[in-house]
């Protein structure tokens, strides 16, 4: 089997830490690169004995060198809670993290993947969501330096790739959940969990029929490293997601019947520039990667739950 050398920035992240611990898994050698904003040092602990694990304390707006075959970039803070909380700070880890990244490829000849998110369609008029609609964000909104943060991070990944010729490829990533999500991160999926096991009052934005699409994170992972395995000459975009609907009620509903749980359901105004619905075209996906998501809401909630059950 060919072993590679692997660098995972914001590898103790949520989805960094499935995607590092499924890259060990194949007999692969992995550098987790993290400045520990949101991830944490509880996600990798377990891999921590592994001889082919390295866990470095890294900010990726400062440059990195290391000699690696791939680069799975990740690092950016992902929850309206935590890129909000400081938003230069944001923006710039999109913008100076994809610039680094792609610099070192570019020495490398890797290949470097960017973690792109549904966010680039912003609010959207086209539904569901296919990789050529170009979006409806707001620059000057609470939510632009993520969104437009990670526009600018693929307009870098697609002008290094014309004009220097590094091989990149691109996904965005929809509402994805499971273990190790952040109890705090102030999603929808872990809000209603936490919310659920305390025995506090669910909160439901809006009239709670805004749709969302939920993606367990094993799916995500093994989109992202079909996406790698990929020829160069296919670079993305490409939207992985789940594109089965859930209104805010019925995973609220869900989540209740799934955790026992006697909370209440009460109602809140809906936050600033918060899309109404979100769900992706795969179609993409299914051609190029061979790819749909597997797991079901329900299944996936149980680990979840297991999980969270056991950090709060």
């Amino acid at each position: 089997m060919n072993h590679k050398k692997i660098l995972v920035t914001g590898g103790a992240g949520f989805i960094g830490s499935h995607l590092c611990e499924r890259l060990l898994a194949e007999g692969n050698e992995v550098l987790c690169l993290d400045n520990y904003f949101t991830g944490s040092k509880d996600n990798v602990v377990h891999l921590l004995d592994n001889p082919y694990f390295e866990l470095i304390r890294h900010d990726v707006v400062h440059p990195f060198h290391a000699d690696v075959d791939e680069i799975y970039n990740l690092a950016c803070p992902a929850s309206p809670v935590h890129y909000q909380y400081n938003a230069i700070k944001t923006i710039k880890t999109s913008v100076m993290g994809a610039i680094n990244m792609l610099g070192l490829a570019k020495r490398l000849r890797a290949k470097v993947l960017q973690a792109s998110t549904s966010e680039v369609y912003g609010d959207p008029h086209v539904h569901p969501q296919p990789e050529s609609y170009w979006g409806n964000v707001n620059p000057i909104g609470i939510r632009s330096c993520y969104d437009e943060g990670k526009r600018c991070a693929e307009t870098l990944f697609m002008d290094y790739h014309r004009q220097n010729g590094v091989r990149i490829k691109i996904v965005r990533i929809f509402n994805t959940y499971g273990p190790r999500m952040n109890p705090e991160d102030g999603r929808v999926v872990s809000n209603f969990i936490v919310q659920a096991l305390r025995g506090e009052d669910i909160t439901i934005y809006g009239d709670g029929l805004q749709t969302r699409s939920f993606q367990y994170v094993d799916d995500m992972v093994e989109a992202m490293v079909r996406m790698m395995a990929t020829d160069d000459s296919f670079v993305g975009p490409v939207n992985t997601g789940n594109p089965g609907e859930f209104t805010m009620l019925e995973l609220a509903n869900l989540v209740l019947e799934l955790t026992g749980s006697k909370s209440k359901l009460i109602f809140q105004p809906l936050p600033s520039d918060d899309p109404k619905q979100r769900k992706p075209d795969i179609s993409l996906a299914k051609e190029k990667l061979n790819w749909e998501p597997k797991i079901k809401l329900r299944d996936g909630l149980v680990k979840t739950i297991e999980y969270f059950d056991k950090v709060i």
